[in-house]
């Protein structure tokens, strides 16, 4: 660049310096060199080519922000902006768990049951302890509005009054499947669909198939980790602790 002031010279390798002033990616170097060797008169000929050529190359690189730095800055803006939103979204799931109903009443687990809830996600999800604690486990994780919605869809099932089946399937649709809701659940397109034709007329079997797509979520997504857990490692070894103290 300080040539360039002192005598005018425009020397082949400094035509891209307008748009990049930066240090040199490894995959340009080669082609930078390979230019010192052509003259003056035909590098200045063919600028507006090879600029052309350049800008094109550019654009079709996936990571064209290697290549500046005010575009690495707005990248950078980018990953932030994620980064609030995800803090707001969780932020705003914090004040939704402030009002969740409380847990299911049930006895205290025995070891032997604790240690069934790692054989399958079945045996945990018919043990009433076994889904207060898994669900403790999804809130930590922000996805407790999934076991909610498993929960008031399984209430569902045992209502037989016409109209009370019709005002639960209406809170339940307002609380887990609008995508206006904060505890709005992962539902596909089709499974939407169908609840969205079934609520013309709501019936107790309304949401079984986003029940069962929820609770193959949960299987799948959650419960590996719930195993893996702190919070079932802690209660495995209070259980035994206390089997070993009796």
């Amino acid at each position: 660049m300080c040539l360039r002031r002192r005598s005018g010279y425009h020397p082949p390798d400094l035509i891209h310096a307008e748009i990049y002033a930066g240090p040199i990616p490894a995959e340009r170097a080669g082609e930078l060199v390979m230019g010192r060797g052509r003259s003056e008169t035909s590098a200045l000929s063919g600028k507006g080519e090879e600029r052309g050529l350049t800008t094109t190359q550019n654009s079709q690189r996936p990571n064209a922000c290697c290549f500046c730095w005010c575009c690495c800055c707005s990248c950078s803006w980018n990953e932030e902006a994620r980064r609030k939103r995800r803090r707001r979204r969780i932020i705003s799931q914090d004040t939704k768990m402030e009002t969740i109903p409380k847990c299911e009443s049930c006895t205290k687990p025995s070891v032997e049951e604790i240690r069934l809830w790692s054989q399958s996600f079945d045996k945990l999800m018919r043990n009433p302890a076994g889904r207060n604690v898994f669900r403790e486990f999804l809130r930590t994780e922000y996805s407790e509005e999934n076991m909610l919605f498993w929960l008031a869809c399984e209430d569902l099932k045992q209502e037989l009054n016409k109209s009370a089946i019709e005002e639960k399937a209406r809170s339940i649709y307002e609380d887990y499947i609008s995508i206006l809701s904060p505890k709005e659940v992962s539902l596909d397109a089709r499974v939407r669909e169908v609840i969205n034709k079934k609520m013309q007329d709501p019936t107790r079997h309304t949401f079984e198939d986003a029940q069962l797509q929820i609770y193959t979520l949960m299987h799948r997504d959650s419960y590996p980790r719930f195993i893996s857990s702190n919070i079932y490692k802690s209660l495995i070894n209070s259980g035994s602790r206390t089997s070993s103290e009796s």
